[in-house]
């Protein structure tokens, strides 16, 4: 029983990581287009259903995040407005908009890599994914390929200071 628990985990741990490395391909995307380099897949039945990146600066809303970008997609691709079974990669941790978009939408998992000190709302300032005053709760694994979401973002920030 041990080794088909280590099994499952393993092999969570491996999906986990290719599912943040798509992310991180999307966050690389938003990099190139001098936006905050963040990025989102969202996924069911193991198969990638919907990508985004921010978008904030192009589109000139406050609005454009990868995460609620990437949920409108996956909500035309499933025709639902009900995400259930689907696990949501973000590269950055959630803000409370997109935190709140994350829990209406009835996710199942997140999985975030780099923690947000300043915005964070899955468990950094606050945690409204497993707040057990809502009527759904989102389980979270944290700090998925963090060093890459981090160093990534550390990048873009840095190239703008010396642009200044």
């Amino acid at each position: 029983m041990k080794q088909d628990a280590d099994t499952v985990i393993k092999f969570q741990k491996m999906n986990n990581n290719k599912f943040m490395k798509a992310a991180l391909k999307e966050a690389q995307k938003a990099f190139d287009k001098n936006e905050v380099p963040v990025g989102c897949v969202i996924v069911k039945d193991n198969k990638i259903i919907a990508r985004a990146h921010n978008l904030r600066e192009s589109k000139k809303s406050v609005l454009a995040h990868a995460e609620l970008i990437a949920i409108e997609k996956a909500n035309k691709k499933l025709n639902s407005w009900i995400l259930d079974e689907c696990t949501i990669y973000v590269t950055l941790e959630p803000c409370p908009m997109c935190a709140g978009a994350i829990l209406q939408s009835r996710c199942t998992n997140l999985v975030f890599g780099a923690f947000e000190p300043k915005f964070g709302a899955c468990g950094s300032i606050v945690n409204l994914l497993q707040d057990t005053n809502f009527n759904h709760q989102v389980k979270i694994t944290s700090g998925v390929l963090q060093e890459e979401c981090s160093n990534i973002l550390k990048k873009f920030f840095q190239i703008l200071r010396q642009k200044r």
